[in-house]
């Protein structure tokens, strides 16, 4: 398949599929389920991010402390624009913005009943959270493509792990929109016309970086430093909560899965 062909593939698939597992664990309430996903998410992003991204930028480049400086420096911008947006949602006393788990359990009750959306807020932030998802998915689609035009097996990894990651946030924006008086056929909708973010940022960057090729190497170490901050920052604070030793055991485990499934498909897919 051509570039292109590959970019479209990767970003309809990939939104799709994120799409119908979290409407299953978002309507199933399986909390299990999606405390596994984030594990195995945090593995596939840094896997992909340390195995594969940064090393490709790295080996791209000229200058390789140029690459980790802009890691570096992708790091803190992710850092204060998720302030931005916490400054922006949340409530001084208490903000579970990040929390998919806790948002999970505290209203898997009122998605699963006819009186669930009693106390919404007549869809204000379900629409932000829309408006957050979208832009977070061109954002997606543009490092897809980046990846894609540097390597095949770049860019399926780089998209397996992009995968991994959405799917639950995409949970979570799913109860939330359910929280804030969706029903479930709008939510879905919405998250739908959402993914197609990743299409059109992919299709849109790949166009553009054929005459700035010059972008793609910074683009791969913003991917992987967009990798490790939504890995460490957004995930990992979360599977604290559970300090049990069978859940850690769990929980190192499904890294560990992660990481390999990385490695694993890195094998299948040689460098053009």
């Amino acid at each position: 398949m051509s570039t292109l062909t590959w970019i479209i593939t990767a970003s309809l698939l990939g939104g799709i599929l994120s799409l119908l597992f979290a409407a299953i664990l978002a309507l199933n309430a399986r909390v299990s389920w999606l405390s596994m996903l984030v594990s195995y998410a945090i593995g596939a992003l840094l896997g992909a991010a340390f195995l594969n991204t940064l090393p490709e930028a790295l080996e791209l480049s000229d200058d390789p402390k140029q690459i980790t400086l802009i890691v570096l420096l992708g790091i803190l911008v992710f850092f204060i624009l998720e302030k931005l947006v916490l400054w922006r949602h949340c409530h001084l006393e208490d903000c579970e913005a990040h929390d998919l788990l806790h948002a999970h359990d505290t209203t898997v009750t009122s998605v699963s009943s006819a009186a669930g959306h009693r106390d919404h807020d007549h869809g204000r932030s379900g629409m932000m959270v829309i408006v957050g998802d979208t832009f977070h998915n061109f954002v997606d689609g543009i490092l897809i493509a980046a990846a894609f035009m540097v390597d095949v097996q770049l860019g399926i990894v780089t998209s397996i792990a992009i995968i991994a990651h959405e799917i639950p946030q995409e949970a979570g924006d799913f109860i939330i929109l359910l929280n804030s008086g969706y029903t479930r056929r709008m939510a879905f909708l919405m998250n739908l016309l959402s993914s197609f973010a990743t299409l059109v940022g992919g299709v849109l960057a790949y166009f553009m970086l054929h005459n700035m090729n010059f972008l793609v190497q910074p683009l791969l170490a913003i991917a992987s430093a967009s990798m490790i901050y939504v890995a460490m920052s957004d995930l990992i604070p979360g599977l604290h909560k559970r300090p049990e030793i069978h859940a850690t055991i769990q929980q190192v485990t499904l890294i560990l899965l992660g990481i390999a499934s990385i490695w694993i498909m890195g094998g299948f897919f040689p460098h053009d």
